[in-house]
């Protein structure tokens, strides 16, 4: 089927039809990758807005959102809330518990959750989901592993990408409006 960003597997289709939760990494998928450090120590990470209006717009049609991810940041929290996104884990590096706790609270099977990564840290999540998937700049081993890869690079639009996709399947993207980042 061709959809937004180009052609889909049936598969990946079939899969993304039946998601209740996305569950994002931050770091190469969220922003991309790269951190500035101030001379004070201060943290920056950029968040592209198509990303953001994804998140509100998925939320809004009734797939809830996580975010896992192996760092600890002020940011990522600030932006997170301001998406509402109910289900944020900071500072974990083994991600699969949290992963799976977050599964245990919302009652979902794996089959029913999916992931998007772009590197080893994410790997063991993505091997456990139902619909793994990988920016298109993502490590070689994560590409490979995946059922899905974006066609939009980590930072730049990927997380919008699977929302959207997640969306269309679920016959739900014409209801995507006004959703204000």
């Amino acid at each position: 089927m061709n959809t937004l960003y180009g052609n889909v597997s049936t598969e990946v289709l079939n899969k993304a039809k039946n998601i209740k939760l996305f569950i994002c990494d931050i770091d190469g998928v969220f922003s991309d990758g790269r951190i500035y450090l101030g001379n004070d120590g201060e943290e920056l990470k950029a968040f592209h807005t198509k990303d953001g209006y994804g998140i509100k717009a998925l939320g809004a049609s009734g797939v809830d959102v996580a975010v896992i991810t192996g760092r600890q940041s002020n940011i990522v929290q600030t932006r997170m809330t301001a998406l509402n996104v109910k289900h944020i884990v900071q500072g974990e590096e083994n991600k699969l518990p949290a992963l799976k706790n977050i599964l245990n609270t919302l009652n979902l099977e794996p089959e029913q959750v999916a992931y998007i990564g772009d590197d080893m840290p994410d790997y063991e999540c993505m091997a456990y989901i139902g619909l793994s998937i990988a920016v298109n700049d993502a490590h070689p081993q994560i590409l490979k592993l995946a059922d899905y890869t974006t066609f939009t690079r980590g930072g730049f639009g990927a997380v919008r990408e699977v929302c959207d996709l997640i969306m269309q399947t679920q016959n739900t993207l014409a209801n995507a409006t006004g959703a204000s980042i």
